[in-house]
């Protein structure tokens, strides 16, 4: 079957325009937040969790660093993005940081006797370079290692007195250090703020049945059906109606522009209920010529064009119809968007879609299965599954919105960015599975994309920060079998084996990612149990 977004009787089209309201309809499954100027893989994009903003060491070699620092450049440039949110007054907490003369200028001692040290200069030996060269060649490198030796510890400390709780990065505000005068740094940042849950058991929300319905096990069966469903010629005097399939040649010229006639039996691509016996020539997509041979088409189908269906309902085999198809603007085939196109169309035949009959055959077509009762039962147990998987989280989102109208507090404008950002490289993943090309997706309006998303990114972030004040007051905890569990999917969604994914995550801190995130899932678990039938 051949690509169905260049059909030319097919409905579907993915435009920017559509994108842009899939953001708005989009409800990713997990919720997380990620330290800002990051590009993270697919484990840490699930389980970039509230990160703490501290004031962090040089690494020790600069290597680590050039990757960050090309991290950082890449997700700068990514649509959308901006610099320094404006963070939220209500949970900021601003620090002066003041560090004696004498310190700091010991710090720049050691710090340039280690560049002297190491120092390879033209006309010096190793080691021998004098300090004042040192100090005048490396001077901008010095006074960050100075800065870096002097304020984390000290933030961190003032931070801690303070027994709250720092989010996303600290931003300076003002800073002078020079050798032989005292540091003085002044840095505002953005902290989680205390806030009352008192009453939270009493919120409650309706809990739907999960028991299936026989209409929901025969539409899962007719499911089943339709996908060994096969297409079989129609031997009878017959006349095309709804529910046939036409098998047809075609040749179509865009009206005003006969450069792109066709001669009959080229072929043009086929949409999702269309199959074409010849492949489309390898060739641009603007000189693709508009024509297919031995082409079905589903009359009446949901993704036909209705022009189609028209002129072909009541056809019999050996007619020849015309059919005149007005595109939309927004047609996913750029060759025919906005165009007018008459084609010719020939029927060859008319066949039939036949269901297999439902008895223990095709049941062992299915696979495991050696009756029909087996796998009706297989099939009830697999709806009843996703059905309360479905309800679970429906009930669960119902339950959290009911909480955040209860409890208001305010929340760290860091953290809503940082969710919205997940949430438009979510749909960017989703819409890129779909089809969307990259030029479709420049065409986005990022800047509306996120004022769209902020609403939806504030309640994921609020109900984060409920589901961990609960935790604790209930003192639930995720295990060591719970993370070996966790880490075992995760092994296998990502394909990076077990023991190395262990080491990378505790290196870089996503042991206590995950373990956050599974007490915040257990915590969500143990409030929809509570919840009356």
């Amino acid at each position: 079957m051949t690509p169905a977004s260049k059909a030319p009787y097919h409905k579907k089209s993915i435009s920017p325009a559509k994108a842009a309201l899939y953001f708005l309809r989009h409800r990713p499954g997990r919720i997380s937040a990620h330290a800002p100027g990051k590009v993270r893989s697919k484990v840490q994009r699930r389980y970039k969790l509230s990160s703490i903003g501290t004031l962090e060491s040089k690494p020790e070699s600069a290597e680590p660093q050039q990757e960050q620092d090309q991290a950082e450049a890449a997700h700068d440039h990514q649509p959308g993005h901006s610099h320094g949110p404006v963070l939220n007054p209500d949970c900021t907490r601003e620090l002066v940081i003041d560090v004696p003369a004498d310190e700091v200028a010991a710090a720049y001692r050691k710090v340039a006797a280690n560049y002297r040290k190491y120092a390879k200069i033209p006309g010096f030996r190793a080691g021998k370079v004098p300090e004042s060269i040192i100090r005048r060649r490396f001077a901008a490198e010095i006074r960050k290692e100075v800065i870096d030796s002097l304020l984390p510890e000290r933030f961190n400390k003032a931070v801690n007195e303070l027994n709250i709780r720092p989010v996303g990065q600290p931003q300076v505000t003002d800073l002078s250090v020079e050798d032989g005068t005292p540091l003085h740094v002044k840095a505002v940042f953005e902290f989680i703020p205390a806030f009352s849950i008192d009453g939270y058991k009493d919120v409650k929300v309706d809990k739907p049945s999960v028991e299936i319905t026989e209409e929901e096990f025969q539409h899962e069966l007719n499911h089943l059906r339709d996908s060994r469903a096969t297409i079989e010629p129609v031997e009878e005097d017959h006349q095309l109606q709804d529910g046939d399939w036409a098998e047809i040649s075609y040749k179509g010229q865009i009206q005003n522009d006969p450069s792109v006639a066709a001669p009959e039996g080229t072929a043009e691509a086929a949409p999702e209920n269309v199959t074409d016996s010849q492949p489309p020539e390898s060739q641009p997509a603007d000189a693709q010529p508009i024509g297919g041979e031995n082409t079905l088409v589903e009359i009446g189908g949901k993704d036909t064009v209705e022009a189609f269906t028209n002129s072909l309902r009541g056809a019999k085999p050996g007619q020849e119809l015309k059919v005149e198809v007005i595109y939309p603007a927004d047609y996913s085939e750029t060759k025919l968007a906005g165009k007018t196109v008459a084609y010719d169309v020939a029927v060859k035949a008319i066949k039939k879609r036949i269901l297999p009959e439902l008895n223990d055959d095709f049941a062992k077509e299915l696979g495991h299965y050696e009756t029909y009762a087996a796998l009706e039962t297989s099939v009830r147990e697999y709806i009843a599954a996703r059905k309360r998987r479905n309800l679970e989280a429906e009930t669960k989102d119902r339950l959290f919105a009911a909480m955040i109208e209860r409890f208001t507090f305010p929340v760290p404008e860091s953290l809503v960015q940082d969710q919205v950002d997940i949430r438009l490289e979510r749909g960017l993943r989703a819409l890129a599975a779909q089809g969307m090309q990259p030029d479709q997706m420049r065409k986005l309006d990022f800047t509306r994309l996120r004022v769209a998303q902020r609403d939806s990114a504030l309640a994921e972030v609020k109900t984060n920060l409920l589901l961990d004040r609960i935790a604790g007051e209930e003192d639930i905890t995720a295990s060591d079998e719970d993370l070996d569990k966790e880490l075992q999917i995760v092994s296998i969604q990502s394909r990076v084996p077990l023991d190395a994914l262990k080491v990378r995550l505790t290196k870089d801190g996503g042991l206590a990612r995950i373990r956050e995130q599974i007490r915040r899932d257990k915590t969500a678990s143990i409030l929809y149990e509570r919840l009356p039938a």
